[in-house]
């Protein structure tokens, strides 16, 4: 009983839930209420001249054929007005039709620019977690979903239920009894609706997952797909996926099952009773007196009307339970209270008490800062450390020690869990993003290019950036020596990933896209990890020129590459354990002076003297 009674429940709340979404969607079509009323008034319109039509057939055959009467005059005014409402009809048919799916496209459209704007401000967490895929999913087979509520479902129950509206109008004007015994068919077929809707969400529900799990993993491949091969994973990924595509199919099955028990089955049953509750009706009528014909005539031909309608809504169900789970999958998106603060977004007491803060100097400090992605295991335990401008702090660490997770809580790609840092003296989280962003220039270990050309993937769309400071930020980093060599220089085309260029060559046009916005401050994470030691020496001269009168953290796994900072923070599990420059850190014979004689292939079982010899 307890089991049932948690099953109601929880099927009440989830109908409440799809009728707040319902409200939602219907929103988004506020902005054109006037395009709306306008078709609305077309479709009235259109429905009144359709149900006008058996109401001339009907005084046709009780007027004028069955008492044999023709009068020309007559005749041909009813034959002229029914001709006028079938191309009357047709026309603003036509036209409240066009209007509704205008409408509906301009609502769709409206809801994929703001989940897609929605999800370029989302904090990096939350891509930790959520597979590209199933983004993707979102923004493309959910929002295509609630397209055909627009443009299938809305218009489709909106024209029926006026034309249902209308056949009733009309069959109360020629019998108030009958029409009054066809009223009961409206119970009924609500009580179809709702046994539909509250087994069909589940389905749906589980359908849309499977689907964006589908596309979730078909991305994961894509990506992986040299790994997948070369490791042989081919039917093994084919087997997983194949697994996936079974539980969608199924679900599909299963909608297909109660759609054909609970629509045109059930709908037919109820035209075949109506029709017999119609025909026995005017059976009982001729026994006590003569029937007419037109009258019999405008019952059937409406009755046959009525059905179509409700079959329309019926089959349009199925496409409004898939509208409503798609529509709830966006709305988790546009809902997902893990944003950044940028260009407009900030929340409304920061924009009101807020100061406005620039970034002059760029001196970095990090005050004992802790931090944790998962809110259990720390990953920065207690940092400390300062970059003055002009200097060179390097971070060193195994795999795992916290390097790159300082880079981005710099960059407020995370919020600080524990202490502070600032910047020229202020918290950090008194910079806006857009100030954040713009003065800090980070250069990642993986260089990302753009589909485009060389010219635009360094400017960036940035509107204060000149096509002069383009070509000196690549002069500057020396990437313009393999760029002018190029067949189209600047303009040269870059494909996906800039998948036709070198390591190399993909990571000078990064710094020269770095270098154009002028940052205050840089943060290069292993820059030169992904390169070979030939074209690590021009970028090294690169990265030496960048580097001259702006605070820079250098995140790095080859040591050769930073034995002339400053300042080099070893790092491991979280905590700071040594500080101190090259030659400081070699003396120490700590961890980095292991760390160092490993990469410079020197066997741990020599002598210190002899190590310190080879360091040196």
């Amino acid at each position: 009983m307890s089991t049932l009674i948690s099953d109601d429940m929880e099927h009440k709340a989830d109908l409440t839930g799809q009728g707040r979404t319902i409200l939602r969607l219907l929103n988004y079509l506020k902005p054109h209420r006037k395009t709306l009323v306008f078709a609305f008034i077309l479709l009235v319109l259109a429905t009144a001249a359709d149900v006008a039509g058996p109401i001339l057939i009907k005084i046709f055959l009780d007027d004028y054929l069955t008492p044999r009467q023709f009068d020309v005059m007559a005749l041909l005014s009813l034959g002229g007005g029914y001709l006028l409402l079938v191309f009357l009809g047709s026309f603003l048919q036509y036209h409240q039709l066009v209007r509704f799916n205008q409408i509906a496209l301009l609502a769709i459209q409206q809801i994929r620019v703001d989940i897609f704007r929605k999800v370029q401000y989302l904090t990096m967490s939350v891509f930790d977690r959520t597979p590209a895929g199933a983004l993707v999913s979102r923004v493309t087979n959910d929002t295509e979903a609630i397209k055909e509520l627009y443009i299938g479902v809305l218009s489709t129950y909106v024209q029926n239920l006026v034309f249902l509206l209308g056949i009733f109008i009309a069959m109360f004007s020629l019998d108030v009894r009958l029409a009054t015994f066809c009223l009961i068919l409206l119970p009924i077929i609500v009580v179809l609706m709702q046994i539909y809707r509250k087994v069909s969400s589940k389905i749906y529900r589980f359908s849309r997952t499977e689907l964006s799990r589908l596309n979730a993993m078909l991305n994961e491949s894509i990506q992986g797909m040299n790994i997948i091969q070369v490791m042989r994973q081919e039917k093994h990924f084919l087997l997983k996926f194949s697994g996936i595509n079974e539980n969608y199919y199924r679900a599909a099955i299963a909608n297909i099952k109660l759609e054909s028990t609970l629509m045109r089955p059930a709908v037919d049953l109820l035209y075949t009773l109506a029709l017999v509750l119609v025909l026995g009706f005017f059976g009982l009528e001729s026994i006590i007196g003569p029937v007419e014909l037109g009258v019999l005539y405008a019952f059937i031909n409406y009755l046959d009307r009525f059905i179509e309608p409700v079959n329309m809504i019926l089959m349009r169900l199925s496409q409004l339970q898939q509208a409503v789970i798609a529509a709830e999958r966006v709305f988790e998106v546009l809902d997902d209270e893990r944003t950044t603060n940028t260009h407009g977004q900030e929340l409304a007491h920061d924009a009101q008490h807020r100061p406005t803060h620039t970034i002059e100097q760029g001196e970095i400090e990090f005050r004992n800062v802790s931090f944790s992605y998962d809110g259990v295991t720390e990953v920065l335990k207690n940092i400390s450390f300062t970059v003055r401008p002009g200097e060179t702090v390097a971070l060193v660490g195994h795999t795992g020690s916290g390097k790159s997770t300082i880079s981005n809580l710099l960059m407020k790609f995370y919020p600080v869990s524990q202490g502070e840092i600032t910047i020229d003296g202020t918290p950090l989280v008194e910079f806006s993003q857009d100030e954040v962003r713009s003065q800090i220039g980070l250069v990642a270990q993986d260089p990302f290019l753009f589909v485009g050309n060389i010219a635009q993937n360094i400017h960036l769309n940035r509107p204060h950036i000149t096509e002069q400071e383009v070509k000196a930020a690549a002069e500057f980093v020396e990437a313009d020596n393999f760029i002018i060599k190029l067949g189209q220089g600047y303009q040269e085309q870059v494909s996906e990933r800039g998948s036709t260029l070198s390591g190399g060559q993909r990571q000078l046009i990064c710094f020269a896209r770095t270098m154009a916005g002028q940052p205050k401050i840089l943060i290069l994470d292993e820059a030169t990890a992904s390169v070979d030691t030939e074209t690590e020496e021009a970028i090294q001269k690169a990265l030496e020129k960048m580097r001259q009168g702006r605070s820079t953290i250098a995140i790095a796994h080859r040591l050769s590459t930073i034995q002339d900072a400053d300042l080099i923070l070893v790092l491991h599990q979280g905590k700071i354990v040594e500080r101190g420059t090259h030659y400081e850190l070699l003396a120490q014979k700590e961890l980095y002076y292991k760390m160092f004689m490993l990469q410079q292939g020197v066997s741990e079982k020599i002598s210190p003297q002899d190590d310190e010899k080879s360091a040196w």
